[in-house]
Order: structure tokens, then sequence, then C-alpha cells
């Protein structure tokens, strides 16, 4: 049986309880995998769109989709581009396209991501600076960088 506190106790759970984000789900993906065909293939469905992630044939897989951290660096890429083009579009700056280049590396125990990115179009220097300081403030950027909480439970179907 729990007990609701009292006293100065009560103040600093109430306040905690008011101060606390509620969240909200942002969006959805449903994965779905693994025959003996093709042991490591999975079906994926980001919202309404369908994808398919696999492991390349080095680790067994049969190289049927990206794998896995392909996929992330794809949403770290796809994060940057669209966050830079909306940025450009709303100071009415002459971008024309963005490309970011992404590799996952690691040294065994540590990773990291390597990011290029080019821009083109007739923008100045402090406009292609600030385009490359937005970079570090996309969302997905933003979410990496924090660390995100990862709840697992069972799904009984």
């Amino acid at each position: 049986m729990s007990q609701t506190p009292t006293g100065p106790d009560a103040d600093q759970a109430s306040t905690e309880a008011a101060a606390a984000p509620a969240f909200r789900r942002v969006t959805t993906a449903v994965v779905t995998g693994s025959s003996a065909d093709a042991p490591y293939h999975v079906e994926v469905k980001a919202g309404t769109h369908p994808l398919t992630s696999d492991e390349p044939v080095r680790r067994g897989g049969s190289d049927s989709g990206p794998e896995p951290f392909a996929l992330l660096l794809a949403s770290l890429g796809s994060c940057t581009a669209i966050t830079l083009r909306m940025y450009a579009e709303r100071k009415e700056w002459p971008l024309e396209s963005v490309r970011v280049r992404l590799g996952y590396e690691t040294d065994g125990r540590n990773g990291r991501i390597a990011r290029r990115v080019a821009l083109t179009g007739a923008l100045d220097g402090d406009q292609r600076a600030r385009l490359l300081d937005i970079c570090d403030r996309t969302p997905v950027t933003l979410a990496l960088h924090a660390g995100v909480a990862i709840d697992t439970t069972e799904d009984r179907a």
C-alpha cells in the first residue's frame, strides 16, 4: 500500500509532478520480421510508409534493405536536410539544395557520427555558418545528443 506524502514532502511531490512535462507520441513505427529464408530481414512500417531493413551478408543477413545503423543515419540526415530547407525558406535565403553525408564510426567502445553537409546556392558566409550551426539544433540531433529513454515491455499478441 502506498502512502500519500504529507508536509514538506507533499509540497515537493506536487511541485515535481506539476513541473514534469507530459509525453506525447510524435511518431510511430512497427517492425515485423525474421523468417527462415532471410533471418534478419524485417518489414518496417514508419507511419504509413513501408520500408525494409536487414543485415549485410557479412553479418549473416541477405542485404535486402539498409542495416539498422544506416536507417539511423538516414533519419539524422533527413532531419538535417529538411530542417535546413525550412530555416532557409523562412529566412528567404537562396538555398538550392542540401546534401548530408553521414558515417557511424566506433573504436569498439564508443561511437560517433560524422556528418558532412554540402550547401548549394548563392549563400554568403554568414548564411552558410548559420545553417551549419542549425545542424546541431535539429530535432533528431537533439534527441541523439540528449540520449533517449527506451522503455521496453512485452506486447503479447
